[in-house]
């Protein structure tokens, strides 16, 4: 069970985040030309096609979660790219010498208020996307205008103080080597068998700060699923971290040096899977993004933990029992349901617990983001924007008559807690990996 005291310390600590971020300065002129430089090398024949497309259309507004609870127009996602279509428009475009007569040139306090807009407005879920008659990829923008502002200097102090502490400490939250360490001795004391540094192993599984300090049932679950198949897996402590701030952030160099570590536990054991913890950027981070950070095909398979659940279910290795009549749904989280296809397998193992499984509507790719994703959950300023998010979520739930939802993300688990806090949302919260882990089959 979630410890709800170190729940609120956590939380505690996220509001005094941003104090310990070293400020990047630099003048405004300079600002500009680094945010204009990884704008212009980023544009490519695609973002330029999507940059040209638009027909200000407003579908992307109906399909975004800030825009549709706020009603303000400047949470327009196809909005949060102007900067980007400015750049382009003048630099790169074939009527670029035209459109510098009456398009001006971006500014040192535009890319300020863009902050606002990519960072704490943005989750890139992705849903915009989909609604998007002409089928721009605008979170694909959304991220580069992260890497501008980063390259400007101007990522948001609480996720800049966890990009500097993981780019020069490798930890995450003071969570390093020492640290899983000590989380692993303290289930062994409990009488698992949790294996750490073997130097050859099939699998290669990976946690997080948050299971590590929050969700240590989802740990435990983890280590019993692994244990329950008869696997060859390890965890290794010199690559076990998911969470990938570069990425959030818009730091690409963080982005490849964390990546990178993983790859070389992965490539230096022999794995032939690496398994990704209810972790939702985490996923894309090294599915999607790896091979472009390596600079060559991984030799292994990627799989989200839930996506691997469902798949070990569906193919008989994993037998649950009736976790009893309850009424439950899912919820999807972005990066792993709508950017990462894993819809069917996190439902086959709910429906092989043989409960009162509720589906949500919309769900699957439309599903409703929570908010907090991308860094979101981090940011102080952006809470009441992540709670009016949450809102339209828990209506969407309570719709269902569902009881419990089950999530796959631990940053969607954070979301959904702090927001049921702030409300008194009646609907309990679990995790998917800790629900199959508690009802295990007494055989194979």
């Amino acid at each position: 069970m979630i410890d709800y005291d170190v729940f609120r310390q956590f939380g505690e600590a996220i509001t005094h985040l941003g104090e310990m971020a070293r400020k990047v300065e630099m003048p405004d002129a300079e600002r500009v030309a680094r945010a204009k430089a990884v704008m212009l090398a980023k544009i490519d024949r695609p973002m330029a096609v999507d940059l040209e497309s638009c027909v200000k259309c407003g579908y992307c507004s109906e399909a975004c979660h800030f825009h549709v609870q706020t009603g303000d127009p400047k949470y327009t996602p196809t909005r949060k790219l102007d900067l980007l279509r400015r750049v382009y428009g003048r630099e790169v475009s074939l009527l670029r010498y035209v459109r510098r007569l009456f398009e001006r040139e971006i500014t040192a306090g535009e890319l300020r208020e863009w902050q606002e807009l990519v960072y704490d407005s943005c989750t890139e879920c992705g849903r915009c996307s989909y609604a998007c008659p002409m089928g721009i990829n605008i979170a694909r923008g959304v991220n580069v205008m992260r890497e501008a502002l980063a390259a400007a200097g101007l990522v948001p102090d609480e996720l800049l103080a966890v990009e500097q502490e993981q780019d020069a400490r490798g930890s995450v939250f003071g969570v390093g080597a020492r640290e899983l360490q000590g989380a692993l001795d303290k289930l062994r004391a409990s009488g698992l068998d949790v294996p750490l540094d073997k130097p050859k192993a099939d699998v290669l599984v990976l946690t997080t700060v948050i299971d590590i300090l929050l969700f240590q049932d989802a740990l435990i679950a983890t280590v019993k699923i692994m244990n329950r198949l008869g696997l060859d897996w390890t965890f290794r402590s010199g690559g076990f971290e998911s969470a990938n701030f570069g990425l959030l952030s818009g730091v690409e160099d963080l982005q490849r040096k964390a990546t990178r570590n993983i790859i070389e536990e992965a490539i230096a054991i022999g794995a032939k899977t690496v398994i990704v913890p209810e972790c939702g950027h985490s996923y894309p981070a090294l599915r999607w993004d790896g091979a472009a950070m390596a600079g060559k095909p991984l030799p292994f398979e990627v799989l989200a933990v839930s996506e691997f659940i469902g798949r070990e279910v569906q193919a008989g290795r994993l037998k649950l029992k009736s976790a009893g009549a309850r009424k439950l749904t899912y919820h999807d989280a972005c990066k792993l349901g709508r950017h990462g296809g894993i819809l069917d397998e996190p439902r086959a193992a709910l429906r092989a617990l043989d409960v009162d499984f509720r589906e949500s509507s919309p769900s699957g790719e439309m599903n409703w983001c929570c908010g907090g994703g991308a860094g979101v959950f981090l940011l102080n300023r952006a809470a009441g924007l992540r709670q009016k998010a949450f809102e339209l979520k828990a209506q969407q739930i309570d719709a269902t008559g569902a009881e419990s939802v089950v999530m796959s993300c631990g940053s969607c688990r954070l979301n959904f807690m702090n927001g049921q806090a702030q409300s008194n949302w009646p609907v309990k919260v679990e995790s998917l990996v800790e629900l199959v882990g508690a009802n295990l089959a007494d055989s194979l």
